[in-house]
């Protein structure tokens, strides 16, 4: 065991031991012939290049494509994983649309587009949104709680993202094929 922890080889360390350590990489035989080129099984699954199911998956471990997922889904809003304390889901708003102007007072929220492009606005009050940026293509943002915002799409086409609650907002398994859908669904909360 020591022999994988040594010292780090530091040329402006001459006359004091450099304090940082670093692992040296350790090799194991078995695993590399069983993931060799030649046998690989994750590129021969068939089911790699299968659209993914967009339902939810919460409470239970889960690993997923995001990019991928992100950009599949059409529907305005769809759950794909909701737990106790943290929701994701995925959106799509078509283009010249909104996602609309909202505020949660007790959760902060993480937005990162996949696709597309558009105009973040938030604010301390409804019609005084002060903060505003352009997104696009692997932009991400973070909504505070309490702060009114609003995500435009002034794209071409549809932008796609993927949006991270804490806690969750919506009821698990929630799918709003539309914006109208989920204006519906707010109002019936309400």
């Amino acid at each position: 065991m020591s022999e994988v922890y040594k010292m780090h080889p530091c040329n402006a360390c001459k006359m004091y031991p450099c304090p940082y350590y670093f692992n040296q990489p350790i090799t194991n035989l078995d695993l590399q012939k069983q993931f060799s080129s030649e046998s690989d099984l994750y590129y021969d699954d068939p089911e790699v290049d299968a659209p993914i199911k967009l339902k939810d998956y919460g409470r239970e471990p889960f690993v997923v494509n995001i990019e991928e997922a992100t950009k599949q889904n059409d529907a305005f809003r769809t759950a794909l994983w909701t737990g106790r304390h943290l929701q994701l889901t995925l959106m799509s708003i078509k283009v010249g649309e909104d996602i609309g102007l909202e505020i949660h007072p007790n959760l902060d929220q993480f937005i990162r587009i996949e696709e597309g492009q558009g105009i973040v606005k938030m604010g301390d009050k409804k019609d005084r949104l002060d903060f505003q940026e352009s997104v696009q293509d692997d932009f991400a943002f973070i909504i505070p709680a309490g702060k009114w915002h609003n995500l435009v799409n002034t794209g071409k086409k549809p932008l796609k993202l993927y949006s991270i609650y804490a806690p969750p907002q919506h009821p698990f398994s929630t799918v709003h094929e539309t914006k109208a859908d989920a204006q519906a669904a707010e109002e019936h909360n309400d």
